[in-house]
Formats: structure tokens, C-alpha cells, sequence
């Protein structure tokens, strides 16, 4: 029996990940392991439960009903092994979090460090993605998002700073060149770096002011994907580009350099801080439990 849950988890994390390679980072084994696995639990059970292609793998209509009874059955299986968690001196495990670009950079490092250092037997993964995702089939404890984000049914705690700002910055030498913009309508008339959604979606610039707010939809030479190639954005930035439009504390260090010049400060939106959340169940594995603790508990940025 113990063989046959080890395989069905294995099967899981394929699944999950939507692949064999993508399986094995996020459960910890090999990828020939995993595969081993699941051909041993298809041969048990006399039937395919993959699809296997050099692009994709992909469960079969059996190994897709399979899979929709497992997820809470196993789930309920690790909720009862992680009760055993409860009678150690510090808990342990593994902890899996799904977070945006921009929370991995600007939100996590004041955290993850102090916490690992207070529960050292607690492994921490990130997985860090940009879309809407569902934490359970994604196979993640938890997940990081703003409140418009949020998926529903889910408890939501505050993490990292409360209010942050979208700030609008371009490189000296670009503005010497092309001159300040006054207004965000004035933005028409610059060149732009925009950012784009995994989804395909180019959000507007959007800005505030004594209660006014002004979208604005500039032009520019490069859009690059928001979070995963913000790097790319704020280089050309800095070496002329055009105007940039992204988080303040992402901007903030190359403004102190004088890298980047602010414009239109006094429109620049404030909005509320992320959220941590997990599914509302009332047995929460002991690393989560350890971190939400850890959470509550740290002094909010500001």
C-alpha cells in the first residue's frame, strides 16, 4: 500500500506541474522517478492515465478523473500525516507559495529570511507566476496577490507594506531630450515602455489626483512581459528609452542614483498592499500554519 500512495502522489505532481521535469522541481524527486511511478500505476491499473509528447504531457480522460478524486483525497492524506507535526519541537516540511513577479522582489526578502531562520526544517518554495492560478490544482499551500486578484472562498491575511504606489519615471538624459510632461494626457506625445499581462492584456497607465483620475494608453518602441522582463524595461529606461511606468520601490533605488528623474509625482496612484491566501479549511498544514503565524505577527512595512 505504502508503494501504491507513493505512486499515486507522483502521479499528482505531474499532473500539478504538467509535466515530468516540472513534476520533479516541485515535488523534490527525479523526473525518471516520477515516470517510473506512474508507469507502474498504469500497469497496475490496466489503463493509460497520460498522454506523452516531446511538447506536453497531459492526462488522459481516465488519468483526468482520476486525478479530480485524488486532489482532495491525498489532500486529506497530508493533512493527517502533518498532524504528526503538532508533537515536534519546531514544525517541518515543505512549503509551497505562488507569488507574482513583483511580490517576489519588493515583498519576500524582508521575510523569507527571518523566517527560515526561525524554523530552519522548513523548506521553502517559490513559484512565482503572474496569472490567475488555482492554488490546489497548482499544487501550492498558498499563494500572494491584491485584492482584485484574489481567488474566491479564500482566507486572506495582509503581507509586506499596506499601501504602495505606481510611480512614472524617466532617464535624465530622455527628458532633456524630450522635455517633462505636465499632465498624464501630455504622455500621448512621449515614447513609451508598456507592459503587458501573461494573458496577452496591455493594461492602461492609470493616475490620480485630488479625486480625478486620468487612463492614458501612451505608444512605444518596447512592451515587455510585467514582472518576468521588468528588468529589461528599467535598462532601456535608464539608457533613454522612454518613460517607464512600474512600482515605486521597484523604481526607487535607480531615482536615489539619479538613474531615473520622477514625473508626474503629485499623479502618482496609491492602492492597498498584497494579501496572503490560502483555501478556508480547518486544518492547515503546519508550515503554513508556521508562516501565517509569522505573518501576523512581523511589523508591516510601510
Amino acid at each position: 500500500m505504502d508503494t501504491e500512495l507513493r505512486d499515486l502522489f507522483a502521479f499528482l505532481a505531474v499532473v500539478r506541474a504538467g509535466g515530468f521535469r516540472e513534476g520533479a522541481r516541485a515535488s523534490g524527486h527525479s523526473a525518471s522517478r516520477l515516470s517510473d511511478s506512474v508507469r507502474r500505476l498504469e500497469s497496475r491499473m490496466g489503463v493509460r492515465l497520460l498522454h506523452r509528447t516531446t511538447r506536453s504531457v497531459v492526462p488522459t480522460e481516465a488519468g483526468a478523473r482520476l486525478a479530480e478524486r485524488l486532489f482532495p483525497a491525498l489532500g486529506e492524506v497530508e493533512a493527517a500525516l502533518d498532524v504528526v507535526n503538532h508533537y515536534r519541537d519546531r514544525p517541518a516540511g515543505t512549503l509551497r507559495l505562488n507569488v507574482p513577479a513583483t511580490v517576489a522582489r519588493l515583498v519576500l526578502p524582508s521575510i523569507v529570511t527571518p523566517f527560515l531562520q526561525t524554523y530552519p526544517e522548513i523548506r521553502l518554495e517559490v513559484i512565482v507566476e503572474d496569472g490567475f492560478v488555482d492554488l490546489v490544482a497548482a499544487g501550492c499551500d498558498a499563494g500572494v496577490r491584491y485584492d482584485e486578484r484574489l481567488e474566491k472562498d479564500m482566507v486572506a491575511i495582509p503581507i509586506g507594506p499596506r499601501t504602495q504606489r505606481m510611480a512614472t519615471a524617466a532617464a535624465p538624459a530622455y527628458l532633456d531630450r524630450r522635455g517633462l510632461p505636465e499632465h498624464p494626457r501630455d504622455l500621448l506625445g512621449h515614447t513609451c515602455i508598456r507592459g503587458q499581462f501573461a494573458s496577452g492584456h496591455i493594461p492602461t497607465w492609470e493616475f490620480e489626483r485630488d479625486g480625478e483620475i486620468v487612463r492614458v494608453d501612451p505608444d512605444g518602441p518596447l512592451l515587455v512581459r510585467l514582472g518576468a522582463a521588468a528588468d529589461l524595461a528599467l535598462r532601456a529606461a535608464i539608457d533613454g528609452l522612454g518613460v517607464i511606468h512600474l512600482f515605486e520601490a521597484w523604481l526607487q533605488p535607480y531615482v536615489e542614483r539619479g538613474e531615473l528623474e520622477p514625473v508626474l509625482q503629485p499623479w502618482w496612484q496609491t492602492f492597498s498592499g498584497p494579501y496572503l491566501y490560502y483555501p478556508g479549511r480547518r486544518h492547515l498544514p503546519a508550515p503554513l500554519r508556521a508562516f501565517v503565524d509569522f505573518v501576523k505577527e512581523a511589523p508591516a512595512p510601510t
